[in-house]
């Protein structure tokens, strides 16, 4: 029996290099002990990625592909970028620990020639406001719950797979860069006059399962997910100085984003940002600030919440393997937020690699980092942007279309 983890031909999101590998057994433990899974059971979460000693393993790189549409061709090259980036891409190049580098990071991109430069945040505050509605509607009629997350395409990807009976409980909202890509294609492209075979239209991502997710789930919408390694590969082939690089904003029409919609990037953030949406929709005003306190368990963290016409408990979960802990207590929880990686997408399989002995205060900095931006809007219902959206395109049956699955 091989030692290591299978990944086959078709895998899009992960690949082996042969010639570095140890055969060592690494990626097979770290597999088995992080997602119960071995063998051919890989949901692309790129886990192994992180933890492989010789470097064996790595992405499905597409970033040269990308690099030729921007220099060698006419199209207009539009990028987004995941919250959780913005506090890793620092790690590449000796910024401190977790730092916030959003405007620095939105230069880069200019620099290395995109023609637009958009925020994911923007999508995940969609993202909450359907999910939002969604949940109300189930609450109401008491159907398909819990509710669960279906932002990580790993976790949506092992609930199909092995569990099916609980596909119903999955959210019918796209991710958030499902969302962004539709609005993108969709919207966007149409106001301003844009073809849409003149367009490619790129991810930054924290994960290696994002490049799964836009053929498996998603319909053409995004072109390519790079990962923020393959970003930092980028920016040292053209040779840029992000230090000495000024700050600039994310373009407009999908560019503002709020603190709720970048802690998507962190274990918690998904689940706080809907029940805040959906206090404001059942009460018409913003939730308190400690609506959300979590208590935590060995396995998963969970709360009480109050959103005063009902009492409602939730629960936050990361690691496929303590899905198992929670599974046969599915019934006493209304909302539950699942993230395959550790502390959500800033451990992601497609970050930095860390060594061992930092990982841990690296991924608390960003943790940190993204919880406490500076961010002036608070809440996705808030955003002008996504009401301008929202006023543009409001009817139900369109927008069903657009950002949901089902």
């Amino acid at each position: 029996m091989d030692s290591r983890v299978v990944i086959k031909d078709d895998n899009l999101s992960l690949t082996r290099i042969e010639e570095k590998c140890l055969y060592c057994g690494m990626c097979k433990n770290v597999c088995k002990n992080k997602n119960d899974l071995c063998d051919d059971d890989c949901i692309r979460c790129g886990q192994c990625i992180l933890n492989c000693p010789s470097g064996a393993l790595v992405p499905v790189y597409n970033y040269k592909k990308v690099l030729n549409y921007i220099k060698d061709t006419d199209k207009t090259v539009i990028v987004s970028v995941s919250p959780s980036v913005r506090v890793t891409i620092g790690d590449e190049f000796k910024f401190l620990p977790g730092e916030f580098l959003e405007k620095k990071l939105v230069s880069v991109l200019k620099e290395i020639g995109f023609d637009y430069v958009f925020d994911i945040a923007f999508g995940a505050d969609v993202t909450v406001y359907e999910e939002a509605k969604e949940f109300i509607k189930r609450l109401e009629t008491k159907n398909n719950l819990p509710q669960f997350s279906s932002c990580c395409p790993s976790w949506v990807m092992y609930i199909n797979k092995y569990y099916k009976e609980y596909s119903n409980n999955l959210s019918s909202c796209k991710s958030p860069i499902g969302m962004q890509g539709a609005i993108i294609k969709n919207y966007f492209l149409e106001l301003n006059n844009i073809k849409k075979d003149d367009v490619i239209n790129v991810v930054i991502a924290p994960c290696v399962s994002k490049k799964s997710e836009i053929s498996i789930y998603i319909n053409k919408d995004v072109d390519y997910v790079l990962t923020t390694t393959e970003l930092a590969m980028m920016i040292r082939e053209l040779g840029i100085d992000m230090h000495n690089l000024k700050d600039k904003e994310f373009d407009k029409l999908l560019g503002t984003s709020s603190k709720n919609g970048l802690s998507f990037g962190v274990s918690g953030g998904v689940l706080t940002a809907v029940i805040r949406t959906a206090y404001f929709l059942l009460n018409n005003k913003a939730a308190p600030d400690d609506i959300v306190v979590f208590e935590n368990l060995e396995n998963y963290s969970q709360a009480t919440i109050n959103l005063e016409k009902m009492t409602i408990k939730v629960a936050k979960v990361y690691g496929i393997k303590n899905f198992l802990a929670i599974k046969d207590k599915l019934n006493e929880f209304d909302f539950i937020e699942f993230m395959t990686c550790d502390n959500g997408c800033i451990g992601g399989g497609g970050q930095t690699l860390l060594a061992p002995n930092k990982a841990t205060e690296y991924i608390n900095k960003r943790f940190e980092s993204l919880k406490n931006n500076d961010h002036k809007i608070i809440d996705s219902f808030e955003n002008p942007e996504l009401k301008e959206f929202y006023s543009t395109i409001s009817e139900e049956n369109k927008l069903k279309e657009l950002l949901h699955y089902k």
